[in-house]
């Protein structure tokens, strides 16, 4: 099985932090975003996996090969005319079972029986209150019969989650193919919801299957609930501090100097941050930074910011400097 994942998007949502890093490479609990979801692949026995890059690839591709053993190949979409045209520019690898992934959430499934089902389509999902800015599955006997991008309704609750195992690739691009030729867009741009939808016109079976947790990674608190999740259930790292209080659950990087400080609970701390005469919690602080004699809550630093003073609710980016 190849696995497919869309990276090119800008981010406009996590600004500042993505004038400066890709979104996939934004930290939580310690991890890139884009590492967590690549930890959960390791044991499924990947054939290769393309990496969909645009806007500051290059640090994608320097993570990838830095921190994985994976085959891997990288395409880049210059132009952001939507997830199937992403795809469209992978069609060299969309052959066979592939697994499509987008990586603005972190989840929780089971992925190791894909290759059994006889779907032509899998579609991961999770019933939401609000599914009017999500694309959701419309299901009548045990299979999708629609997806609808966005609806303006709440009549159908399960949103999906951006995993989709295709048992055929190939026939995912003839679906592309016929969304560019005809120039079918939803909102400007070119859906894999629609393409599926051709798919499905077309007499395929497409099921749907819920996922077990579901967390976004999209804008900034959705990003501090998410770390609060991770920190839950384990990715947690701490040091040992002479000076100052450590609240688990945290990740503090073992580089990390904690100097008469309270730090946590729900703190993530980078390589190399120093933490003076301060109180932080519910927060990311990346590689780098220096936070002195603040309180911070329900903030997120990029590398190398620093801060003084006593601000709460911070979204700084990187090598920035705040005094107040």
């Amino acid at each position: 099985m190849k696995v497919i994942l869309p990276l090119a998007g800008l981010g406009t949502r996590m600004r500042p932090h993505t004038w400066s890093k890709p979104k996939p490479l934004l930290s939580i609990a310690g991890k890139p975003v884009l590492g967590h979801i690549l930890d959960k692949l390791a044991s499924l026995g990947i054939e290769e996996v393309v990496f969909i890059i645009g806007w500051l690839g290059d640090q994608i591709e320097a993570y990838v090969e830095a921190q994985y053993d994976f085959k891997t190949r990288y395409v880049v979409q210059e132009e952001l005319r939507g997830q199937a045209h992403a795809l469209y520019l992978a069609r060299e690898s969309l052959s066979g079972p592939c697994l499509i992934i987008f990586v603005d959430t972190l989840f929780e499934a089971d992925l190791t029986d894909l290759e059994s089902s006889d779907a032509d389509v899998v579609a991961f999902v999770q019933e939401v209150e609000d599914p009017r800015r999500f694309g959701v599955a419309v299901q009548e006997g045990g299979r999708v019969v629609r997806l609808i991008e966005k609806p303006d309704t709440l009549e159908h609750r399960d949103a999906v989650v951006g995993i989709y195992y295709i048992r055929e690739g190939a026939e995912l691009v003839r679906a592309i193919e016929y969304l560019l030729e005809n120039n079918i867009q939803t909102r400007g741009e070119f859906y894999l919801t629609d393409a599926i939808q051709v798919m499905i016109d077309r007499g395929a079976h497409v099921i749907a299957r819920q996922v077990d947790v579901w967390e976004d990674c999209g804008q900034p608190d959705a990003v501090l609930k998410t770390h609060r999740y991770l920190l839950d259930t384990g990715h947690t790292n701490e040091i040992a501090v002479q000076n100052g209080v450590v609240i688990p659950p945290v990740h503090i990087a073992p580089s990390a100097r904690i100097e008469s400080a309270v730090v946590g609970p729900y703190v993530s701390v980078g390589e190399n941050v120093v933490i003076r005469d301060a109180i932080v919690r519910d927060s990311i602080i990346e590689a780098g930074c220096t936070v002195e004699g603040v309180v911070l809550e329900g903030s997120l630093l990029g590398r190398n910011a620093r801060i003084t003073s006593s601000p709460k609710g911070l979204n700084v980016g990187d090598d920035d400097e705040i005094a107040l």
